[in-house]
């Protein structure tokens, strides 16, 4: 009878075949990827750089004046300055300029944009800034790709590949903190921060989505919320520009 037939044998190559597909779904999320990639960068500062000179602090949530969070991923506390670190896990082609708003990845024939990380990067600055009470030389922005990218622009020296984040950190050589001072940053980082838990990360992404919608322009024709895009062709070709997210079924257009 049915019954009495062992079916585990047939259900064994199933299981092995689930497990490969959700492996392959999380290698390729947004969310390992992420992590990978800050998890690289910890791993240089803490193999490349004096643990008694440079005091790495990771994954701070800070409150913002206009009531949301900025979230910054590794901070760096050292006699020659703050080091805020923002890590970029991409591959491809990367295209960008120091004050360009948004930057291009191309990886073959697909290109999108992304917010350029200088600027992304200068809101964590400006607010852990703040909150210490930092001169301009006492504090650092520095954004490091990991992954298999390639910078297809000239960069400025804080954007870097990699290895070169260390590079650029021990090229601050002056020191313009006291041992004294180095103590109250650490001390007043770690009293400032949020607490690091699942509920901060929901209500960090939450503002972020609220941003992101209040800087977005709402459809002319529907009322939908547009998309950035680059015209492919004609006179315009190259130029960005927002159009509906509905499109082909509207194709209401807004100059950018």
């Amino acid at each position: 009878m049915l019954s009495n037939v062992d079916l585990s044998p047939l259900l064994v190559p199933f299981a092995y075949f689930f497990v490969a597909v959700l492996l392959v779904g999380l290698f390729k999320s947004s969310w390992f990827k992420g992590h990978l990639g800050e998890f690289l960068v910890n791993a240089l500062a803490k193999l490349w750089l004096d643990q008694r000179t440079y005091h790495l602090i990771k994954d701070v949530t800070l409150p913002t004046e206009n009531g949301g969070t900025t979230q910054i991923d590794h901070i760096i506390v050292s006699p020659y300055g703050v080091f805020v670190v923002e890590t970029k896990n991409m591959k491809g082609w990367i295209f960008g300029g120091q004050h360009q708003k948004l930057w291009t990845q191309k990886i073959y024939r697909h290109t999108s944009k992304f917010q350029n990380p200088l600027h992304q990067n200068y809101k964590h600055v400006k607010t852990l800034q703040s909150l210490l009470e930092l001169d301009d030389s006492e504090i650092h922005s520095v954004v490091v790709f990991i992954g298999d990218s390639d910078f297809k622009t000239d960069m400025p020296e804080n954007v870097t590949y990699g290895f070169g984040y260390i590079r650029f950190i021990k090229s601050k050589n002056v020191p313009v903190l006291s041992e004294w001072e180095i103590k109250r940053l650490i001390g007043a980082i770690e009293s400032g921060r949020l607490e690091r838990s699942l509920q901060t990360t929901r209500e960090h992404v939450k503002s972020l989505k609220s941003k992101s919608m209040s800087d977005t322009p709402s459809c002319p024709k529907c009322g939908s919320a547009m998309a950035l895009r680059t015209a492919k062709r004609g006179q315009n070709a190259g130029n960005e520009f927002w159009g509906c997210s509905r499109y082909p079924a509207c194709r209401g257009i807004v100059s950018k």
